[in-house]
């Protein structure tokens, strides 16, 4: 039986749905580290992870057995994806599952700010009645700068336009603007524009200290900053200076360029304590809707790769989908040079084979063809597949 290994409290579903699918499947709690990664991969075929667990070259190069890894998050920067592709390993995650999510908490963290409710609730906890409008402001008619229109960015555009927010965006790419959202050209103009600034960019490393003093000057005065990012595009020495000499009026942090391994475990930051800031565990896409439809979408990705060979929206492999059914299908991923397919094309023919069906894709230097055949495939056949200088990993099916 097939084994599955599923790390950092992945929804239940996920290990319902492979378990089903017929695999054996272990969870845990807590993320690993690299040796402890390495020693419980032993066996496994599927790795399941969130944002903690990082897979390296050394753990793809230590275990030839795995062969995919579901990143159930958004992010796969804690996957080396080019080692991973190297040793023939798909990866897969979850691009759109827990946006609204996302959008709802930081819709949720703008007007909580705008309203400075974070310090109306700590003086009220601490038994001091304080009822002012001072600096308090509705978020109608103000206006939102988005840094990063990908799924989240554009998806918030359009909810917080419908509370009545003037919306700018800035991304590298040109995206289409969806309803009145206007691009800027820079990230400068955004930033002396917008009253509220919140970061939604990816986990590339250029994305690495994007944010630090020299933005945070640039804002408007008395502005608010939110960041459900990534952890490391923040200076956050800076951010709290910004807050300390009331430049920035607000802000909501959700992750962090060192986070906690463990549940429980103790949190450090320079940001604690200050006034009208909301700090939160990495939990911008922790809804339980959000998680059970990520485990739900990424374990049918892996069910998909491991049954049929499918590798649609696969983040590091060519992406490639065999409608239909035969008697058999191999799935070949090789170095992308030519001739290789009409070369296993031949193996087929060799051995008393006809192609039923067959589709190749490349990503820069992989192939991936998937094969369906007339006949149950010969061991023979398979071993001469195997044996062709070009080939990276074979799967029978």
């Amino acid at each position: 039986m097939p084994r599955a290994l599923l790390l950092e409290n992945i929804d239940p579903i996920a290990g319902e749905l492979l378990t089903s699918a017929g695999y054996e499947v272990e969870s845990l709690r807590g993320a690993l580290d690299e040796a402890d990664l390495v020693a419980a991969l032993d066996g496994v075929q599927l790795l399941g992870i969130r944002s903690k667990t990082q897979v390296t070259a050394q753990v793809v190069e230590a275990r030839p057995d795995l062969a995919a890894v579901g990143a159930f998050c958004i992010g796969t920067n804690q996957i080396d994806l080019r080692a991973a592709a190297a040793g023939g390993v798909a990866v897969f995650n979850a691009p759109f599952s827990n946006t609204r999510s996302v959008v709802e908490m930081a819709l949720a963290e703008i007007i909580i700010l705008a309203r400075r409710l974070v310090d109306r609730d700590r003086a009220l906890h601490a038994g001091t009645w304080d009822k002012s409008a001072a600096g308090s402001h509705e978020i109608r008619g103000r206006t939102l700068g988005i840094v990063g229109y990908g799924n989240i960015g554009s998806q918030l555009s359009v909810l917080a336009e419908a509370l009545g927010m003037r919306v700018l965006y800035y991304d590298l790419e040109d995206k289409l603007a969806l309803g009145n959202a206007e691009r800027c050209g820079s990230l400068d103009e955004l930033l002396e524009r917008a009253e509220t600034v919140t970061l939604h960019v990816d986990g590339r490393g250029g994305n690495a200290g994007l944010f630090g003093a020299e933005q945070f000057a640039r804002m408007r005065p008395r502005s608010l900053f939110l960041n459900l990012s990534r952890g490391f595009v923040v200076d956050h020495e800076a951010l709290r200076e910004h807050i300390l000499s009331g430049h920035i009026a607000g802000a909501a942090v959700d992750v962090f360029p060192e986070e906690p391994r463990e549940q429980g475990d103790a949190f450090v930051s320079v940001l604690r304590g200050l006034p009208n800031v909301i700090l939160t565990p990495h939990v911008g896409g922790s809804t339980q809707e959000a998680q059970y439809d990520i485990g739900r979408f990424v374990a049918g990705k892996l069910v998909d790769y491991g049954r049929a060979g499918t590798t649609t929206l696969s983040v590091n492999l060519p992406p490639v989908v065999l409608h239909g059914s035969s008697a058999a299908r191999f799935a070949l991923l090789h170095r992308n040079v030519p001739g290789v397919l009409a070369r296993a094309d031949a193996l087929v023919g060799e051995h008393g084979l006809n192609v039923d069906g067959q589709v190749l894709a490349t990503r820069g230097e992989l192939g991936y063809a998937v094969t369906d055949v007339s006949a149950p495939l010969p061991p023979e056949l398979l071993t001469a597949l195997r044996a062709l200088p070009e080939t990276v990993r074979l799967t029978a099916f």
